[in-house]
């Protein structure tokens, strides 16, 4: 089959089109601004990309059009639309799905599959659940948004019946505005957390939970949910039916953990959670990660002795480097609870050495502003605070007010470069929060420090 792929720089479905092109089929692509590190990836796999969204590609005549949704029926300032091509496919009659509703036809159907879904952590504990199930010689198929540092690849497929994917909740395509979780169809499934988020495309948090509970919906009686039972909205979800077993975690009723990091069920331990991961969110994640391998037979020592070689992400507390007693990290965080989290655990790592907080608030979520009144009290942990206000809409210096003289807002980039640079002195961890490339601020940081 030769399939053609609409927005394939994206995360996912660049990670489709690797998995497309593994399993034989021929696998073309276009997109707007097509940039390393995907279109290195996915030239390296043998993918054609093509830049832009012109109606010619309608000449490679594929099998069908796989539509990701960054497309949509857009126009122009002067009228024209904004993605030709997919004005003319429609125009032609010619096949098109959505990447989601294909990987569930040509990959996952047949298969047992382990899906993470959540507000937060759900590269992370896809990650973490990919490779437990790898550690006991399982070798699952996977589809992460991000890249685990135990395979240093994003996707795969394999022979076995196990195939782990992280289920956003993001809509799927302009012509189909169900998350993208509900094509997925999972025999196994975390549900990490909820919260408001995805402002662009959700009215309320309810609107959230309704895509949730169509996901709870599709899974069968013999399979399990495993459910944060500390998340009220979860609870929720839940009760507005539930046909499947449902494990908790972070409850006494369910899978626990303590300060010595002793992993109970029901209340009876299980074993030691020994690793060097930072966090309490971190240890919500190992323990919904242990519920689902679980399920699939791995047993629960077995799931403890792979999280102690468990290396996380990239861009999950990522060090980019030490200058001058100075250290970089690099983290994906960009809601306020991530945010917190995330300053949080760098914190307990780091004891009373200083955290400077740089942070960038890019996702559609930040920009919009709905949550910008939350960041103070998620940056409550850092000394302090380094703002980028470059494309916002609102009023970053006003909103980090309560900070007082914590917070410092810029809107250059290199004015923000400098004004950390001078801040910073040895002993310092700087944390640099974005779900983008932020300039390339890492690198520059370092090179001016």
């Amino acid at each position: 089959m030769h399939i053609h792929i609409l927005g394939i720089c994206g995360t996912f479905m660049g990670g489709l089109a690797a998995l497309a092109r593994e399993a034989g089929h021929k696998v073309t692509g276009c997109d707007a601004g097509v940039y390393p590190p995907m279109s290195d990836q996915l030239r390296a796999l043998g993918i054609e990309l093509i830049e832009g969204f012109g109606a010619d590609q309608l000449a490679l005549r594929p099998d069908v059009f796989v539509v990701g949704n960054v497309v949509s029926r857009a126009r122009l300032a002067d009228g024209s639309p904004k993605f030709p091509l997919m004005e003319a496919i429609l125009d032609a009659g010619l096949p098109y799905t959505s990447g989601p509703q294909w990987l569930a036809e040509q990959v996952l159907q047949g298969r047992h599959v382990l899906a993470v879904a959540g507000t937060h952590g759900k590269t992370t504990t896809t990650s973490m659940l990919a490779w437990i199930l790898e550690y006991a010689s399982l070798n699952p198929g996977f589809l992460i948004g991000g890249v685990p540092q135990n395979f240093g690849i994003s996707a795969r497929i394999t022979e076995s019946p196990f195939f782990v994917i992280e289920a956003d909740e993001y809509d799927t395509a302009f012509f189909d505005k169900r998350s993208k979780f509900v094509h997925y169809h999972p025999r196994t499934a975390i549900l990490n957390n909820l919260e408001f988020d995805h402002a662009d495309i959700f009215a309320d948090l309810n609107a959230i939970e309704t895509q949730f509970h169509h996901l709870v919906r599709t899974i069968p009686g013999d399979g399990l949910v495993v459910c944060n039972g500390r998340e009220e909205s979860l609870q929720r979800v839940i009760k507005r039916g539930c046909w499947t077993p449902v494990e908790k975690f972070g409850s006494d009723d369910g899978w626990n953990i303590d300060d010595g990091d002793m992993v109970s069920l029901n209340g009876k331990a299980q074993g030691r959670l020994e690793w060097d991961l930072m966090g309490e969110h971190n240890r919500m994640n190992a323990l919904a990660a242990i519920s689902a391998a679980r399920h699939v037979g791995v047993p629960v020592a077995q799931c403890l002795a792979a999280l102690t070689e468990f290396k996380n992400v990239k861009r999950r507390m990522e060090v980019k480097g030490t200058v001058n007693g100075i250290t970089v990290y690099d983290d994906f965080a960009h809601h306020p609870t991530a945010i917190d989290t995330t300053v949080e655990g760098l914190r307990r790592k780091v004891g009373r050495a200083r955290i400077l907080a740089v942070l960038e608030p890019r996702s559609n979520t930040m920009k919009l502003g709905v949550m910008k009144d939350a960041l103070p009290a998620s940056l409550k942990d850092a000394d302090l605070v380094f703002c980028y206000a470059g494309n916002l809409g609102w009023d970053a210096q006003a909103a980090l007010a309560p900070m007082g003289n914590k917070a410092v807002v810029m809107s250059d980039l290199n004015e923000l470069i400098s004004a950390i640079t001078a801040a910073a002195k040895s002993g310092d961890q700087i944390l640099v929060m974005s779900n983008g490339g932020f300039g390339g601020i890492h690198d520059k940081l370092l090179k001016s420090l």
